[in-house]
């Protein structure tokens, strides 16, 4: 394998790890500062306040979309493995 394959297979790596990860990311992220405002508005500085809708919103969301997340995975698994005769001398 040339090192520009080697970089091209990083550069996928990381990108579809990334398509992976930015719903629960983006869901974590917005659960959470919705949880902020509330309790900036209502003045309730409660810890498990603003840990369990997050824990329940990203729960939901891997949930909803863990099949297409397993789906991603094992597209490019599968094509990593279908490309490994070519890798390796």
């Amino acid at each position: 394998m040339t090192l520009d394959g080697l970089v091209a297979l990083g550069q996928e790596a990381m990108a579809v790890a990334a398509l992976v990860a930015l719903p629960v990311l983006g869901v974590a992220l917005l659960a959470g500062v919705a949880v902020g405002l509330v309790q900036v508005l209502t003045q309730v500085q409660e810890a498990t306040l603003s840990f369990v809708p997050k824990v329940v919103a990203v729960g939901a969301v891997a949930v909803l979309l863990g099949p297409w997340m397993a789906q991603q995975l094992l597209r490019f698994t599968a094509a990593l493995l279908r490309g490994l005769p070519e890798w390796v001398p």
